[in-house]
């Protein structure tokens, strides 16, 4: 079993709180030493009390599908000899209400677009192909209720 661990820290300092109107700032810290400046979004809680500079949870719930769907993606085209370049994604998740009724991010879409070269160019098909296998095989996808739905750019 594989442990993965963070440590989420938010202070108060001398601010109100009780108001209701307190920074909603705090950093996301992990084991290799980075940290992330985090936020809720302003979409939902408005700036001055969110960080429009932080990433949001939503956001990092995004970037984390969309990453470790890369990461199974890369190894599934070195694995078939087909040499990557490039890998560009714009993912985005909709927030709405669940069917339990309870707002959630409904969907995530990732479009990534991947550049080849080599000798060895895969098809459009075989490159629909890696994208579902990566999506099997991604641990985040497969641990979220959210649909993710892949749209490579070709």
């Amino acid at each position: 079993m594989a442990e993965h661990t963070a440590r989420i820290i938010w202070e108060r300092k001398e601010e109100p709180f009780l108001d209701k109107k307190y920074s909603r700032r705090h950093e996301w810290h992990f084991d290799g030493g980075a940290m992330v400046v985090a936020s809720s979004a302003p979409s939902t809680v408005p700036a001055p009390m969110s960080d429009p500079f932080g990433v949001d949870p939503e956001e990092a719930f995004v970037a984390a599908i969309s990453s470790c769907h890369m990461l199974w993606f890369l190894a599934l085209a070195a694995k078939n000899k087909f040499c990557v370049d490039h890998y560009h994604d714009a993912p985005y998740g909709e927030m709405e209400k669940n069917a339990e009724g309870k707002t959630a991010v409904t969907i995530v879409r990732l479009r990534p677009k991947v550049d080849f070269s080599g000798d060895s160019l895969p098809s459009h098909q075989q490159i629909q192909e890696l994208h579902h296998e990566a999506h099997e095989l991604c641990f985040i996808a497969n641990s979220v209720k959210s649909e993710v739905l892949i749209e490579p750019v070709l």
